[in-house]
């Protein structure tokens, strides 16, 4: 009997999710970005 990892998510999916370019496509995401950028916080393209 194997072990299962309920929370093994795939790196790619989540990239193509909740990655930059995901974020520059909707309105809401570049808004976010921009947001997050005023803060003075780094925006990583890849932060996961």
């Amino acid at each position: 009997m194997s072990t299962h990892y309920p929370k093994r998510r795939s790196l790619r999916k989540r990239i193509r999710k909740l990655g930059f370019r995901a974020r520059m496509r909707t309105k809401s995401g570049r808004k976010l970005i921009s947001r997050r950028r005023r803060m003075g916080r780094s925006v990583n393209i890849r932060s996961y």
